[in-house]
């Protein structure tokens, strides 16, 4: 087991803002030391553009960028680096799957199927594909525990595409996306799948061999990484069949007036210049989640869930309705609620004036909450930062907004 007193010594915000509660990782981690002085090592020791540069500090750019994408696939088991592609995010990732593939086998009185529990990045690009297409936008709904009803014979050789959350941003609910998969290839051995991965990249460890998955989407800022960076592995041989997303510099092979070709992937996926600092700085937050280890991760992860689900329900009783899944075990370090008569934003906003970091609103998840008949919940979403303290300080801030509100 790790410190977390020991931990939050490697993460300088600590330093800068004493007081601060963290609880909104499911947003955006927070960065350690490691990867802020690599972002800063790019800028002041070999700031140059890669690829392009016959010269030293260029050649040390695409050197430390080329690393990183060797130390991606290492990390999530992929074949080669070469099913490794830089994109902006998670979002980028996973439009550039719908643009390139999905557009190409898609056809009027196809199924592109999905969970009502994706975020909007992963529900958006395929709802307007289908409506874009004539396909048949199929949605897998969740039962009152948060999981995914998912039966026997719910695939077909019509359902051409399956797009699907590993780990819900709102339920926290862990999805069984090994046997989800195994499921959807069996009645469609066709049939293309997409992951969203944004939420589970920082908790477990992922293997995209085994998952058995296509493509697997995922973004550095969830991961201790730099922000304004998403990863997208896709298999080398549909990658090879897909046209490219973004045309300009440095995807193409030969341009002539009449015709241009493009370079193989995952270049061919790459036009112009990448976030440079932010691709070379995720190898350390890379380096840093694996020498703590995946096991310990999800073990302190578990403990604190469970802590706050205990503490909450304690304090609060019928009052609170926590969302997802009753055993920590079965979710992920997220936990949304809704404080009987009380508008989450207030909520939020009381527990900042503690100094006390949650989300507050739809999550970018409006379909799901209108499943859930409410508009909007609160959400506190743990990770390797946060200890029992910082769940007690919530429930006392919670605890405040209660009687302020309330009045009781």
């Amino acid at each position: 087991m790790f410190s977390v007193n020991k931990i939050k010594k490697d993460f300088p915000v600590f330093k800068n803002h004493p007081k601060l509660v963290y609880l909104d990782s499911a947003a955006t981690s927070l960065k350690p030391r490691g990867v802020i002085v690599k972002l800063v090592e790019y800028y002041e020791k070999y700031p140059a553009n890669v690829f392009r540069g016959i010269y030293k500090i260029s050649e040390k750019a695409t050197e430390e960028l080329e690393e990183t994408r060797k130390i991606v696939a290492d990390f999530i088991g992929a074949k080669t680096p070469k099913e490794v592609i830089f994109t902006r995010n998670t979002t980028e990732s996973i439009n550039l799957v719908s643009y390139a593939l999905g557009e190409k086998i898609l056809r009027k009185g196809d199924e592109v199927a999905l969970s009502i529990a994706e975020h909007h990045s992963n529900f958006v690009p395929w709802q307007q594909l289908a409506k874009k297409n004539g396909a048949v936008f199929k949605i897998i709904d969740v039962n009152e525990d948060g999981k995914l009803i998912i039966k026997k014979g719910f695939f077909s050789r019509k359902t051409k595409i399956l797009a699907l959350t590993y780990v819900s941003n709102v339920l926290g609910t862990i999805n069984p996306i090994k046997e989800i998969i195994k499921l959807a290839k069996s009645e469609n051995p066709g049939i293309i799948t997409v992951i969203d991965a944004a939420q589970a990249i920082p908790h477990l460890k992922i293997d995209v061999k085994k998952l058995g998955a296509d493509f697997l989407a995922f973004s550095s800022h969830k991961m201790l990484g730099p922000t304004g960076l998403g990863i997208l592995w896709g298999k080398e041989k549909i990658l090879q069949e897909m046209k490219p997303f973004n045309f300009g510099g440095e995807m193409v092979e030969e341009v002539s007036i009449k015709k241009t070709t493009f370079k193989e992937p995952p270049l061919k996926f790459e036009a112009g210049t990448p976030d440079i600092a932010g691709i070379i700085a995720l190898k350390e937050a890379i380096r840093y989640l694996s020498k703590i280890g995946f096991k310990n991760i999800r073990r302190h992860e578990i403990e604190i869930t469970r802590y706050a689900m205990e503490r909450m329900l304690k304090e609060f009783g019928e009052r609170i309705k926590i969302f997802g899944p009753k055993d920590p075990r079965d979710r992920g370090g997220i936990i949304s609620f809704a404080l009987s008569g009380l508008h989450p934003h207030d909520v939020a906003q009381i527990l900042d004036e503690k100094n006390i970091c949650v989300r507050a609103g739809h999550h970018c998840a409006i379909p799901l909450h209108k499943r859930l008949g409410v508009p909007a919940t609160t959400r506190a979403s743990f990770y390797i930062y946060n200890d029992k303290k910082d769940i007690d300080k919530l429930i006392l801030g919670l605890k405040k907004a209660w009687i302020l509100f309330t009045k009781k």
